[in-house]
């Protein structure tokens, strides 16, 4: 790779470490190239991005971004996958590679523009997903005002119950 390929290799993951709002780290010594092939393959298939590439060229690219956090992790063999919106899924889908495949492991991932430990990975992947979470909320929120309501009909209701017994 001669000078000018490395200069634009650099400013391409730039731009892309730039955009990205989730990143995994990963070690793939020992991964065999069919599985990495069917790797490849299943992170294109949720629309992210499997890359390998050299540890100095990823640091450099890395500067004045969030992924410069990750900098101690470019070390040994390291592959980057991201994927633009969906963080969750592509580490849902890593985590089950890497059970899997027992040779391969994360590094340490960036979600969110926070680094994050190969231990929290697999708690950010047991997550629900985002419209799931968004409906817990919703029902959170709404149940101080359904409880208002309903100790405000109680009594209408009680009276209701009380004159039927009445009549009856």
């Amino acid at each position: 790779m001669n000078r000018t390929e490395k200069h634009q290799t650099v400013d391409s993951l730039h731009e892309r470490f730039q955009g990205v709002p989730g990143l995994f780290l990963i070690d793939y010594q020992g991964l065999k190239v069919v599985d990495a092939t069917e790797l490849r393959r299943k992170i294109r298939e949720i629309d992210g991005s499997y890359l390998v590439v050299k540890n100095t060229l990823a640091l450099r690219a890395a500067r004045g971004t969030g992924v410069e956090q990750l900098a101690s992790h470019f070390e040994g063999p390291t592959a980057i996958a991201y994927h633009p919106k969906d963080v969750l899924g592509l580490a849902k889908l890593l985590t089950e590679v890497v059970k899997s495949n027992p040779t391969v492991r994360f590094k340490a991932a960036l979600v969110e523009g926070r680094a994050v430990s190969a231990g929290e990975i697999q708690a950010i992947a047991s997550l629900p997903p985002r419209e799931v979470l968004l409906g817990r909320l919703i029902s959170v929120l709404q149940a101080p005002i359904r409880k208002l309501i309903g100790v405000l009909k109680a009594p209408v209701r009680d009276l209701q119950t009380v004159l039927r017994q009445i009549e009856k």
